[in-house]
């Protein structure tokens, strides 16, 4: 299968666990409002968050034409990360965001030049994969690739941060 036809692009549904929000809760600022800007019906992002004891707003809208909440907490699709960054440099809001490690390496990235942090987990994430009717789809292992908590503004005592 080739992973640019319409397929893969409309099946690009790859969610977070609860346990990833929990592995950098003492990192997100209690006192914000979070945005899980890139709604799904099928992501419990926004739900997980919120057991967690923040605010999160968290609606079926556009995110290039919207600017909610304080922070952007999010797992984006990977697909549209050079575009979703773009956006992100425009409004200049906090974020942290989970993406794949070899993405520091684009050259959209340089636009936050020195203004990056990292939290790195300590292994790999697995998402939890759908299919296109938001059924789980079983599988031990999601990701063959390193994913990063990205972090802009979000004053972490280091640039980098091992969990």
């Amino acid at each position: 299968m080739n992973f640019s036809n319409k397929y893969f692009k409309k099946n690009d549904e790859y969610y977070t666990s609860k346990n990833m929000w929990e592995m950098i809760v003492q990192f997100i600022p209690k006192d914000k409002i979070l945005w899980e800007c890139f709604y799904s019906p099928f992501s419990k992002s926004a739900e997980y968050l919120r057991e967690l004891e923040f605010e999160v707003v968290s609606e079926n809208i556009d995110f290039y034409n919207n600017n909610l909440g304080d922070i952007i907490i999010s797992n984006p699709p990977f697909s549209d990360l050079k575009k979703i960054m773009i956006r992100l440099y425009e409004i200049n809001k906090p974020f942290i965001l989970i993406v794949p490690i070899s993405k520091i390496c684009c050259k959209y990235m340089k636009i936050f030049k020195n203004k990056i942090q990292i939290i790195i987990p300590p292994k790999r994430i697995n998402f939890i994969k759908c299919d296109l009717n938001g059924e789980i789809i079983k599988q031990e292992n999601t990701s063959n690739f390193d994913s990063i908590y990205l972090c802009y503004k979000i004053n972490l005592d280091s640039d980098i941060v091992f969990l």
